[in-house]
């Protein structure tokens, strides 16, 4: 029977039921029928089908990919970029402006050529770090003893976090100021700084402490915002495959340094004393803090030539202009001792330009210029990396099995195994497939049965007998209608957070990596009761669906895709692009001992 108006009322209490034979009566004296419930369980088929991207739109992306890895199913990823820069709308420098130091004030004595040059640039690069602490004690959760108790003792000395960090002590180190002297015996830490930061860096893959070059070119190829195809009526799209180093449209070098990652906070010194402190001396105090980045120098000379020396230009009145002349930059790593793969925080990067000019020292006598002077002064300009970026993300050297079943599905051959990897391997999910009778015939047969559903999951089980690093699975799967690209019902119903972060939340609809009782991954599962319940119920199309690596399970928002077994190019979550993890899944038809382990929908219902 199909649901009428009481169907709400009716599930509500199935839900409630956890018993197999629950009995519900109607009010009053005379029972008027059996309206016992009983809940049972049925699995309903599914079909998997492998699919791969050939490349994916990377303009627009929350983050930058760097690095290299070499994995032993999806071979070797590697990923550089380029970036726009940004300097805002009609920069000077030094004191005044470049038309009135050339002479529109001539009676203002201040008004000198400053004669502006670069002594130095440096290019910075954050990386994402943890910085959440649930119990508010001063560690940070994943340093912590125990994240949710402020009165845990992390470094096992005689006092609590809590009490280090409320006594401005080192909740990490049993001797904060290193004097030999314990912090709970010692009546004098003055020399710990209390404004100190640990910080645990996160999206980083392999191996941290490789060490490797990057190359930072000047790009000469214009990142146009819109698409000259559709007469500039849409936005361009960039590619995964652009690699504009490849293709010649780099210019100057601007920097080539052998580098290892510096995780510690970074602290900058003032660089001048106060003369009216004369206790103390401000250059032995700090005056800056940054969190851990990629911080490496830059060709000062071209800073000077492109920048500087162009101060009033036509070209320095807005960002459209400079990026007229200076299009943007390239950055590459190359040569790794190790793997190293990154994810870092482009939209926090800047270039800052040092420079000193020539400023007119008064000495504090407006009107006694016997004892004016001409001085050296410090000034810097920041430069962001805003604008287009695009990603170059690059995988070769596939294991042989996975190109058999991407040639193999081309044609819709369901597979025995599905590899999912972030911007590159994917799958598609045919509910209510079977061998012996078609798709429709088992949702129409499931249509005439007095079934209320209470819920419906989907799960995805590791193939545990491969050697795949844990290091590099993935942690978040997520479902989708595979030909618009579009959430689920059960997706955007789920409301559900997570203090473990945003890739945590919708934990109703699911696609968390489980594990089993050994601690060895083992599978996905997603809840599709609202999805399952409109195909059966309101004859919503049995729609294909897409499975891919997440992560931000918050983000549902689309970038195009090209899937060369296609005629045209998809929707594809951007979400899906942002980290190289991905996972092994046993498909629907795998060898007999895996049976037990194959896709499965199991539809969780109550009859009478």
């Amino acid at each position: 029977m199909r649901f009428s108006s009481l169907f709400v009322v009716v599930i509500s209490l199935a839900l409630i039921s956890v018993s197999c034979n629950n009995e519900f009566y109607p009010v009053g004296d005379v029972m008027l029928s059996d309206l016992t419930l009983f809940t049972k369980k049925e699995v309903a088929p599914a079909f998997t089908f492998q699919e791969k991207l050939e490349k994916v739109q990377t303009n627009g992306l929350p983050l930058v990919q760097l690095g290299t890895i070499n994995h032993p199913f999806f071979g070797k990823a590697e990923a550089s970029f380029a970036t726009q820069l940004s300097i805002g709308n009609t920069p000077f420098f030094g004191d005044h402006r470049q038309r009135f130091e050339e002479g529109e004030n001539q009676n203002d004595v201040n008004l000198i050529p400053e004669n502006e040059k670069v002594t130095s640039v440096v290019l910075e690069i954050p990386f994402f770090y943890n910085q959440n602490d649930a119990d508010n004690d001063g560690v940070i959760d994943s340093l912590d003893a125990d994240p949710q108790d402020p009165q845990s003792n992390s470094d096992s000395d005689e006092l609590t976090d809590l009490v280090e960090f409320q006594s401005g002590l080192n909740p990490l180190s049993p001797d904060s100021d290193g004097d030999g002297i314990l912090d709970h015996n010692d009546d004098d830490n003055s020399g710990y700084d209390a404004d100190n930061k640990e910080y645990d860096i996160d999206s980083l893959y392999g191996n941290r402490n490789a060490s490797f070059d990057l190359k930072i070119y000047e790009l000469t190829y214009f990142l146009n915002a819109l698409d000259p195809a559709t007469n500039f009526e849409t936005t361009q799209a960039y590619y995964s495959s652009r690699d504009f180093y490849e293709e010649g449209f780099v210019g100057e070098q601007l920097s080539d340094e052998r580098i290892t990652l510096n995780f510690e906070e970074l602290r900058f010194n003032f660089k001048e004393d106060d003369p009216e402190t004369a206790d103390v001396d401000e250059t032995t105090q700090i005056e800056t803090r940054l969190s851990p980045r990629i911080r490496v120098p830059l060709n000062t000379d071209f800073f000077q030539k492109n920048v500087i020396d162009l101060e009033d230009e036509e070209v320095l009145q807005n960002d459209a202009a400079f990026r007229e002349m200076l299009k943007g930059i390239v950055i590459r790593a190359e040569n790794f001792s190790d793997d190293l793969y990154m994810l870092l925080d482009i939209n926090n990067a800047n270039i800052t330009v040092f420079y000193e000019y020539d400023n007119y020292d008064t000495n504090g006598t407006l009107e006694d210029t016997s004892d004016d002077s001409i001085i050296k002064s410090e000034k810097e300009f920041e430069i962001s990396l805003n604008g287009i970026r695009v990603n170059t993300l690059k995988n070769s050297l596939f294991d042989a099995a996975i190109e058999q079943r991407i040639e193999a599905s081309k044609g819709n051959v369901p597979t025995d195994r599905l590899y999912i990897q972030s911007g590159n391997l994917y799958g598609k999910i045919r509910l209510f497939s079977s061998e012996n009778q078609d798709e429709n015939t088992l949702i129409n047969n499931l249509r005439t049965k007095n079934w209320l559903l209470n819920e419906a999951n989907l799960s995805f089980y590791i193939d545990q007998n491969s050697i795949f690093p844990q290091e590099l699975m993935a942690l978040r799967l997520y479902l989708y209608k595979y030909d618009t690209g579009q959430a689920l019902l059960d997706y955007q119903n789920d409301g559900s957070v997570s203090d473990f972060g945003v890739n945590s939340n919708k934990t109703i609809f699911g696609g968390a990596l489980e594990y089993d009782d050994a601690g060895k991954p083992f599978r996905y599962k997603f809840n599709l009761t609202s999805h399952i319940s409109n195909i059966i119920r309101n004859d919503s199309l049995n729609v294909d669906l897409g499975l891919v690596v997440t992560a931000n399970i918050n983000d549902a928002s689309l970038v195009k895709g090209v899937n060369p077994t296609l005629t045209k190019d998809i929707l594809y979550p951007l979400s899906a692009t942002l980290n190289p993890l991905g996972t092994l899944l046993i498909g629907s038809h795998p060898e007999a001992t895996l049976e037990d382990k194959k896709v499965k929908l199991e539809l969780i219902y109550s009859d009478f």
